[in-house]
């Protein structure tokens, strides 16, 4: 099969796949719960906390999970999560407030692993990097169009705000189920994929342990950033309607916005995968994601008035610039650039784990520290420190790495070095 056909087959079933996952997972961002509350505390950021503890469960669980998963268990594990995911939605409507509060532990519990299951299906190909950028780009896609589906069902189909989740995951629930058995009839890396990109193995957990420790000054500022990325993502893509006045633009704006960041991060990724230069490849991802967490960081610190739809552009497109990178490209790109014996999954989990988990704790914080400040102005606040953070860490990686490869270089000359010296003594004694 030539390589293009490939790409369309393969990454356009992966993006199809994970946006449905956003189906399952995300509508209910849409809905307000306008005066609802729980135990004092506002109905809405109840559910948002209640799901996240669930997804980082899975994701601690992943960390192990997903390292050993054999590939033929990933169709199983693919229908039981969904299956599990759909039944919470119901359950959501069924029960009475507050008690359908629970029910979300299950739903963010059931697709916490989904992207990392999803994803070994394409990784340590030639074309890995245009693929997890072709499924990468769901997460900006699909967000935007979840909630758009999730207002155009309240808004036109006057279904209830407790109901519409799980109508839209009725729909995405069998879609995903055989997209899942498509995925399973992808052809196994060849032996030009394994020579360029390292073949990936599973990783028990003293492996993990010595990778970590083995790059541990790199991994410790890439998680770090990565936690301060996944706050600022969740709290952009879980509030936004508490951010902005919704009541300003389409319910389909969200749509129209996210698709138009996609095409442009799609482009940037498909130049990037024509790189066949690793370790140029990881210094520019590196760049561009200190480049956009360093526009927001500006634009949140000098109160740049805009339109609120270019405003939404600006903060997807840069967020997601660096958030994506570390979900498709960057560790797929490491793997090959430093010869690792491992999986991306295991990277993608943990960064995952370590996010959401502070993106749980800043929800915790703010509810019970300072429950009444202003959503947009909280949001601008957060911006600037997490821009700035990003970037120091972003640029700290960059010296990291360039150091690193370059100090792998001179040991592998000297070694060739030693044992061409020795070929020679060798020659000139005979």
């Amino acid at each position: 099969m030539p390589d293009w056909l490939f790409v369309l087959w393969a990454g356009g079933t992966a993006l199809l796949s994970y946006s449905l996952v956003y189906a399952l997972r995300k509508p209910f961002t849409a809905a307000e719960f306008e005066g609802l509350e729980v135990a004092g505390m506002d109905y809405k950021i109840v559910v948002s906390i209640i799901q996240l503890i669930g997804y980082v469960c899975a994701k601690l669980i992943g960390i192990k999970f997903i390292s050993e998963l054999k590939s033929g268990n990933r169709l199983k594990f693919i229908i039981g999560s969904a299956a599990l995911s759909e039944v919470s939605l119901l359950m959501f409507g069924v029960l009475p407030v507050p008690y359908n509060i629970f029910a979300l532990f299950f739903n963010g519990l059931s697709l916490g692993c989904m992207w990392g299951v999803i994803f070994s299906f394409l990784e340590g190909r030639r074309t890995t990097d245009i693929l997890a950028s072709v499924m990468g780009v769901s997460m900006a896609l699909s967000s935007g169009v979840a909630k758009s589906l999730g207002l155009y069902a309240l808004d036109h189909l006057h279904v209830s705000e407790f109901w519409m989740p799980a109508l839209i995951g009725a729909f995405a629930f069998p879609l995903l189920c055989f997209l899942g058995w498509v995925m399973t009839r992808f052809p196994k890396p060849t032996a030009a994929d394994i020579a360029a990109r390292t073949e990936r193995v599973t990783l028990n957990g003293q492996q993990r342990w010595e990778l970590f420790m083995r790059f541990m000054p790199l991994l410790v500022m890439l998680f770090a950033a990565n936690l301060l990325l996944t706050v600022q993502r969740d709290i952009k893509e879980d509030f936004i309607v508490c951010i902005i006045d919704v009541s300003t633009i389409s319910s389909w704006a969200f749509a129209y916005i996210d698709s138009a960041a996609t095409v442009i991060l799609l482009a940037i990724f498909a130049l990037l995968a024509m790189n066949g230069n690793h370790l140029r490849v990881l210094c520019v991802i590196l760049f561009l994601s200190a480049l956009g967490m360093g526009t927001v960081a500006y634009v949140a610190a000098a109160a740049i008035e805009m339109p609120t739809t270019w405003w939404l552009f600006l903060q997807t497109f840069c967020i997601d610039i660096a958030y994506l990178s570390f979900q498709t490209i960057f560790f797929e790109r490491f793997i090959a650039c430093f010869k690792v014996r491992g999986n991306v999954g295991f990277f993608i989990i943990t960064i995952d784990f370590i996010g959401y988990l502070g993106t749980l704790a800043l929800l915790l914080i703010k509810e019970f520290n300072a429950p009444h400040i202003d959503w947009a102005s909280f949001y601008d606040h957060m911006s600037i420190y997490v821009g700035i953070a990003c970037c120091v860490a972003f640029i700290g990686s960059t010296i990291y790495i360039v150091s690193a490869k370059s100090r792998k270089g001179k040991c592998a000359r000297q070694e060739s070095n030693g044992i061409d010296n020795n070929n020679l003594i060798i020659t000139h004694t005979a």
